[in-house]
């Protein structure tokens, strides 16, 4: 192993959410995973693409931010996932 220290080594029990939705402008396969250690937000797993997010109410808003986050070109997809999370954070 590199020289180095870990920053953390925990371990937690964790919910996971697993979420599929087709919608107008794109089908969305998520896990929402609930854990402490993100201070209230959600990591956010796209299915799909493997793409993850750290995100809260306020990120899940934040079109142009899961534009890039989940390699989303669209942004009317981006807007309907915006919509899907805030529901469902």
């Amino acid at each position: 192993m590199a020289e180095g220290f870990f920053l953390y080594d925990e371990t937690e029990q964790t919910s996971t959410r697993y979420l599929g939705y087709a919608g107008e402008h794109g089908r969305y396969d998520v896990a929402i995973i609930s854990t402490a250690h993100f201070y209230g937000k959600r990591l956010v797993v796209s299915i799909q693409n493997g793409r993850t997010a750290i995100l809260n109410d306020e990120d899940a808003a934040n079109v142009p931010y899961l534009m890039q986050a989940f390699d989303i070109r669209n942004e009317d997809e981006a807007a309907e996932f915006s919509e899907l999370l805030l529901a469902n954070l």
